[in-house]
């Protein structure tokens, strides 16, 4: 197997403390020129995995060739999560193959079949004047304070509200929803101080929360998309069951990564004033694309193979995990001019943010970019001279996302 002799001993890709810190773009590129596909070793046991590591992928084309052959790169064997809490066991994991992420064709063709009728162009569509409303109020709401923390003030609540929106959650449940669903992948943070038993209880809670409103809506139907999902399973719809791990996925995919995206876009914005302006002046239609591949807020996934093949000159053997490192693939330069520089007039922009292709490519990408565009309009109207204020952002402890959990400004 490949070394590459230029890393620190027992660097780790997937080190929950590195990304405390930052996303090891160095790293990267040092693996692209010199170990395209490069053995990360790993004491058994380290992330709830049993075998000895996995195989970092760095090169955008690498990446997108794993992505379209599912047949040979598997999302079920060990879930595409590349590192859990040191403390699950494989029980754990097994249960998270229910998580469409987490299947392979033809299972997953069959459940992506069914929820792709959430996200047509016509259901998302719907939902844009609820949210524009609600991006509005989110910042008139922070412009009223005057400073604070642009996380849990703005990018929080929109991604939150487009979910809840989606799937007909009330009002008054939405907050606690919200809490399952952060703490759900808060494990690795400290600071959360979240348990094995707080994580798993927030997990099974969400579950059933949505487990009951599916079999509710199957005894009475309503005009929403919750009906169309279950209300008639012998006609190719969702058990409670899985519309209850269809919500977890929404809860973590959907939730999670669109509020990273939006913290690191404002603070993109706030570090490159330069393209604040000609966002404020001009609103390219590009922007949500530039902004998703410059925060690329899921690191890694994984995959694992299901027959011995050969990948960017190495030799993977059956049963080796695989992971695909989207934070490298979007900055390299083979695909990108500059990848290092923020540019929201990029375009073409083939990054991989939203994944590498094939089956498992973002289901929600147009609810997204809705959702980003309408909350830095409403930024761009009502708090122009926005401002950092403080510290740098803080940053989220964990292994395969790329978060920001507090990034203090003046809203002025």
């Amino acid at each position: 197997m490949s070394s590459c002799p230029a890393l620190p001993d027992g660097f780790d890709f997937t080190d929950p403390d590195v990304y405390e810190q930052r996303v090891p773009l160095p790293e990267f590129t040092l693996l692209r020129e010199t170990a395209p596909v490069w053995w990360n070793s790993q004491p058994p046991g380290t992330g709830g995995f049993e075998d000895d590591g996995y195989w970092v992928v760095t090169r955008h084309a690498d990446v997108k060739e794993v992505s379209t052959h599912p047949e040979i790169y598997s999302s079920n064997l060990n879930t595409a999560v590349i590192r859990f809490a040191d403390y699950m066991k494989r029980e754990q994991i097994e249960v998270q193959r229910l998580i469409m992420l987490n299947m392979d064709p033809p299972e997953h063709t069959r459940v992506r079949g069914i929820v792709q009728r959430g996200f047509t162009p016509r259901a998302i569509r719907a939902l844009e004047d609820a949210l524009r409303t609600r991006a509005t109020r989110i910042v008139e709401e922070a412009k009223e304070r005057g400073t604070g923390d642009f996380v849990t003030d703005i990018a929080v609540e929109l991604p939150l509200q487009a979910i809840a929106e989606l799937i007909g959650v009330p009002q008054e449940d939405r907050a606690r929803i919200f809490d399952w669903s952060n703490k759900m992948v808060a494990y690795d943070d400290p600071e959360y101080a979240i348990t094995e038993k707080v994580g798993t209880d927030s997990a099974a809670e969400l579950i059933g929360y949505a487990m009951t409103m599916a079999e509710a809506r199957k005894e009475c139907p309503a005009k929403d998309i919750v009906s169309q999902l279950v209300a008639a399973e012998d006609e190719g719809n969702l058990t409670s069951d899985e519309f209850g791990f269809f919500v977890i996925l929404l809860a973590v995919a959907g939730n999670e990564t669109t509020r990273n995206a939006i913290s690191h876009g404002m603070h993109a914005f706030l570090t490159h004033p330069e393209q604040w302006e000609l966002f404020k002046r001009e609103r390219p239609a590009t922007t949500a694309e530039e902004i998703v591949r410059w925060a690329t807020p899921v690191v890694s996934f994984q995959r694992t193979a299901t027959q011995d093949t050969e990948l960017g000159g190495q030799k993977i053997k059956a049963g080796q995990r695989v992971g695909l490192f989207y934070s490298s693939a979007n900055n390299d330069p083979e695909v990108f001019d500059s990848p290092g520089v923020f540019d929201i007039t990029r375009d073409p922009n083939p990054h991989l943010g939203f994944g590498g292709g094939g089956p498992h490519f973002c289901l929600g990408k147009n609810l997204a970019v809705v959702e980003i565009n309408l909350i830095f309009n409403a930024i761009a109207d009502a708090l122009p001279d926005i401002a950092l204020e403080g510290p740098s952002p803080r940053r989220l402890r964990s292994a395969w996302i790329n978060g920001i959990k507090e990034l203090r400004v003046n809203y002025r």
